[in-house]
């Protein structure tokens, strides 16, 4: 599918990458807005922590909202994200990863980049509990990689599921995380990195024989972690087989359904690779559109609409 070309032009200050990026994360707010939280068990025995909201009306379609690295149901790019679906007409469905929703997972494992297994679980328990039959997925940056991952991936695609959108998607984890080492994004790792092993602290006491305080210590960069804790939690055998298995990269070729990814140039979380133009230019289900503004998950637009959700729900207005 040709590359779509883009219409965003934020204001001044917002051509900046970092700042747009930062204002979005810190000070971006969502007010009036309320979400119903619902537990679903999992088949290893750990659980998910869903929030809802719901369109005025009542609605036969749903999108699943995915949050990025150490994000939650109610980060503003969620929030802002279902507020403007439910808008629209559909239900939201945000989707608290394994440890993500203000309670540590019962498991030693927790949640990663394609772990599309716990998303087929949504998905599943939507299927079987509820009452929509149109369902779409939006992630941001991890979150994004993992909706790709699951649709690109040698299964069934329920035929419910009618479309995908991306957002700042790190479609190639190696190359994102090269760049998050970079001086450049110091402060943003070294954020990631307090978060993640704040988390590993709490696991210590329960999980004394998986993980160690001289293995946590030993956590300087985010690739420490990986080494040290993702690969190992989740069965791949260090963190570039990690980074290799689970980027969407590989799986965009067989994507079939409807999907968009919205990566502007400016992200900083993002290397060359992150941006598929081949693989778009060669499948006739995937649109790209590469932005010069919008810094990572940073799209401000008026009235506290962010461009990126005003052009998910244009994109499958297009196509349903």
């Amino acid at each position: 599918m040709p590359i779509s070309p883009s219409s965003y032009n934020p204001s001044f200050l917002f051509k900046n990458g970092h700042f747009s990026t930062i204002y979005s994360g810190l000070w971006r707010k969502i007010n009036d807005f309320q979400q119903k939280r619902e537990r679903i068990d999992l088949r290893d025995g750990d659980f998910l922590d869903l929030d809802w909201s719901f369109s005025e009306q009542p609605s036969e379609k749903v999108v699943i909202l995915l949050h990025g690295l150490e994000g939650h149901g109610q980060r503003p790019y969620i929030t802002g994200s279902a507020k403007t679906f439910n808008a629209s007409g559909y239900d939201a469905c945000a989707v608290n990863f394994r440890g993500c929703s203000g309670e540590t997972n019962r498991l030693f494992r927790s949640y990663h980049s394609g772990a599309t297994e716990d998303l087929d679980a949504v998905v599943q328990h939507i299927l079987s509990e509820k009452e929509h039959t149109e369902i779409y997925i939006k992630g941001v940056s991890l979150g994004g990689n993992m909706a790709l991952k699951y649709v690109g991936e040698d299964r069934e695609i329920p035929k419910e599921v009618k479309a995908v959108i991306g957002i700042s998607v790190p479609c190639d984890l190696h190359s994102s995380l090269k760049e998050l080492l970079k001086p450049k994004n110091y402060p943003y790792s070294l954020r990631f990195k307090k978060h993640l092993t704040d988390k590993l602290w709490l696991k210590l006491p329960l999980f004394p024989d998986n993980i160690s305080k001289l293995d946590i210590k030993n956590i300087r960069t985010l690739k420490d972690f990986d080494t040290i804790y993702t690969s190992k939690a989740h069965g791949f055998k260090d963190a570039l087989d990690y980074y290799e298995k689970c980027s969407c990269l590989q799986f965009l070729a067989s994507i079939k359904v409807p999907s968009l990814i919205i990566n502007a140039t400016n992200d900083s979380f993002l290397g060359p690779e992150c941006y598929p133009y081949k693989e778009a230019r060669e499948n006739e289900n995937l649109y790209l559109e590469t932005p010069k503004f919008g810094g990572h998950v940073g799209f401000h637009d008026s009235e506290n609409l962010y461009y990126s959700e005003k052009r998910a729900i244009k994109f499958l207005e297009e196509r349903i």
